[in-house]
């Protein structure tokens, strides 16, 4: 009471202790997102060209589609699904503003007609089986009137209708203007076929070598310049983690083997209530196997007779061969600790049968398109079963040929089945009669031509198992281990590497994070790392431990990237190369100016070749790899002519031509030409929408959310 009391003095006090609490975290959230008014990024996920992506439309997308995802598929990888099909709605829909197409109301009513997903819905079907359209529109009164989200839903199935039929109006339109003339399909006739033959010397690029050749950063950075659209990349970050797995040590398995041991004997109790000493079978000796797995095992008792093919691969044969009684293990089973016991043997408890099946008009899942009566399909069954007994005939065959089963691309073959499995007339006669019979059996599907093919062995056994987990000894000393390497390069982040490695852990790198990837090889999906990554706050060098499945990572950030052209720094990977291959290019060049082929070949070592049949589409020469620029230049030579220095892919080049081919004249190039235009059509979509994202101008607030 006198704590009440206290309280209930200090009132005034503890109110105003709360609302500077409450200003103080205000004013954080200002001074952190931007001020009071800017809500710009609370309310939008992103923008299309200046259009915000509202957050709340957003995730009514994402609840929408969620269904139509997998059980597999993560949360990231939804949001980057409807990312991608919001920002395509978005593009494609002020493209649609601009050019006026639209879509009226009784031009939504003619896709449905047009979608077999309604037309072939019998709701939506009159008497006849056809479509009716007062059904389908009382369906949908009746949605909006008592299934309000239902009706949310038909109006998110109405919407991409429309974009899509939008979607084939614009993309069609475009389609209309790409064509081929007759004179292209000719010039692409003889692109192909128009052959010619070469002599040639080569001087490689890899004759000069990479140490010879010096390239500043400033003609880095020019090249960067001139070709600024090759040098595009996303915002990124670069990390590095040490990871400890929470996995069994050596002294864990020991224990975890031997306690697997000491449940085999029988165990000694002492019952006060009995006042005497009592014997609890162990799992050698139990009669009640199922209470005893349920009180001892990490697995119950599995009462299914098994095969050897369903039986561990490693240990099949060792336990095929148990005697009823026998025992074996403690064995290792993938993750697990293991001693089994055999409870009881079926022989040929598993038959491996192929059949033909024969069906009728009236039999039970008979296919609709069959018509035969049951005396015709009687008829047919016994000729095919004759056909089967006679010498090297091809069972597998005439089931392909002949079978009303859907086994019958697999030539009939039904696999392994036990008892009980197969209706009763032909399970009897599968399991009734030896390997190799062949002989007719009716049931309530038809009639069935039937081969049995093999039998097997099942066994029934009771399996001991304990998992293989660490204790919780080591998972204490790996999250002291974890903590100790934290502490010891919080410090100082430059030694990261060389400390870890000191202490002999491996250091993993992963390099060129994007904002809204969520898999980190070798630690899984793990979207907090990628979210700290990128958080504004975490600078290069800083340090962190997660808690991650299975363990601990400590990660580093180690580089960042922004949106836009790279630096000299991380575009010197890809430019260097082509630097120095035209720096090789102008030296040799400028050593072989005025040569003949055969001088060039002297000077520089190298052979004097020659290829024919060549052609511009396949620009390909043998030994050297694609040249299409030499290959080029070769077709438009005269024969007999010898080409300047040619700067090829792979060398510098200087050819003669030998020999020249031209395709012979056709009456008529439109099948060429229709070639071209049809391999163009199925591109269009594709290609103009990547045109119009690359031209738009798109902010990602993606990763703030999710």
């Amino acid at each position: 009471m006198a704590i009440l009391e206290n309280i209930r003095k200090r009132t005034t006090v503890l109110i105003l202790i709360i609302g500077m609490a409450l200003f103080a975290f205000v004013v954080s959230d200002v001074l952190t997102r931007g001020g009071f008014g800017s809500d710009k990024i609370g309310s939008a996920v992103g923008e299309v060209n200046g259009e915000p992506i509202s957050i709340d439309d957003f995730r009514a997308r994402m609840e929408a589609a969620e269904g139509s995802f997998g059980p597999q598929a993560t949360s990231t990888q939804i949001v980057n699904s409807i990312w991608d099909q919001t920002v395509r709605t978005a593009i494609l829909g002020q493209e649609f503003e601009k050019l006026g197409i639209d879509i009226q109301q009784d031009q939504i009513m003619d896709l449905i007609r047009n979608n077999p997903n309604f037309t072939q819905n019998p709701q939506f079907q009159d008497a006849n089986g056809n479509f009716d359209e007062d059904a389908f529109r009382n369906f949908i009164t009746e949605l909006r009137v008592n299934q309000p989200q239902q009706y949310q839903m038909w109006l998110q199935t109405e919407d991409a209708l429309i974009q899509a039929a939008k979607e084939q109006t614009y993309f069609d339109l475009i389609r209309a203007g790409v064509g081929a003339t007759l004179k292209e399909g000719e010039l692409d006739y003889r692109l192909a076929n128009d052959k010619v033959d070469i002599r040639y010397v080569r001087v490689p690029y890899t004759s000069i070598p990479d140490s010879t050749i010096s390239v500043s950063k400033e003609e880095i950075a020019a090249y960067i310049k001139e070709n600024p659209s090759e040098f595009k990349q996303e915002a990124a970050r670069d990390l590095r983690y040490v990871y400890f797995e929470e996995k069994a040590s050596a002294a864990d398995e020991t224990a975890i083997e031997e306690s697997l041991r000491a449940l085999l004997e029988d165990e000694e109790e002492y019952r006060e209530d009995l006042d005497s000493t009592v014997v609890n079978p162990g799992f050698l000796n139990t009669d009640d196997m199922l209470a005893f797995l349920d009180r001892n095992s990490d697995t119950k008792y599995d009462t299914i007779y098994r095969a050897k093919s369903e039986l561990p691969t490693q240990w099949a044969d060792t336990l095929m061969a148990l005697e009823t009684g026998e025992t074996f293990g403690p064995y290792r089973d993938g993750n697990a600790f293991k001693v089994s016991r055999m409870m009881d043997r079926k022989e040929n408890g598993s038959v491996k049968a192929s059949h033909i099946l024969i069906s009728y008009a009236g039999a039970e899942r008979a296919n609709p398109s069959v018509t035969r009566t049951q005396e015709e399909a009687r008829e047919r069954a016994e000729e095919l079963l004759a056909e089967a007994r006679r010498s090297g005939a091809q069972f597998a065959q005439l089931a392909r040929d002949n079978s009303d089963g859907p086994s019958a691309p697999n030539g009939g073959d039904l696999g392994y089945f036990q008892e009980g499995v197969m209706t009763d007339a032909f399970n009897d006669f599968a399991f009734g009669n030896a390997v190799g019979t062949v002989g007719l059996v009716e049931t309530e599907f038809g009639y069935h031509v039937v081969k049995v093919d093999d039998k097997r062995d099942v066994v029934r056994l009771a399996t001991l198992t304990r998992a293989i987990e660490p204790s919780e000894e080591t998972i204490n000393s790996l999250f002291t281990e974890a903590t100790s390497l934290e502490m010891a390069v919080s410090d100082s982040p430059e030694t990261f590497r060389s400390i870890a490695e000191e202490k002999g852990y491996q250091v993993r790198p992963v390099n060129k994070v994007r904002t809204m990837d969520e898999n980190l090889p070798g630690l899984g999906a793990q979207r907090r790392i990628v979210q700290w990554a990128f958080n504004s706050d975490t600078e290069i060098g800083d340090i962190r431990r997660f808690d991650v499945a299975g363990g601990y990572a400590i990660v580093q950030l180690t580089g960042t990237y922004k949106e836009g052209t790279m630096s000299v720094e991380d575009a010197s990977v890809q430019v260097l190369p082509k630097l120095r291959k035209k720096a090789k290019a102008q030296q040799i060049l400028a050593a072989n100016q005025g040569k003949s082929i055969e001088e060039i070949a002297s000077s520089n070592a190298v052979a004097i070749s020659t290829a024919t049949a060549l052609n511009v589409k396949s620009p390909t020469i043998p030994g050297a790899g694609r040249e299409p620029l030499v290959v080029g230049i070769a077709t438009v030579m005269d024969q007999g002519a010898t080409s300047d220095l040619i700067e090829g892919e792979t060398g510098v080049f200087k050819l003669e031509v030998t020999g020249k081919t031209e395709a012979p004249e056709l009456d008529n190039y439109a099948p060429y030409a229709n070639t071209l235009r049809s391999s163009l059509g199925p591109r269009v979509a594709a290609e103009v929408y990547q045109a119009l994202r690359d031209k738009a101008e798109i902010e990602d607030n993606r990763s703030i959310y999710y």
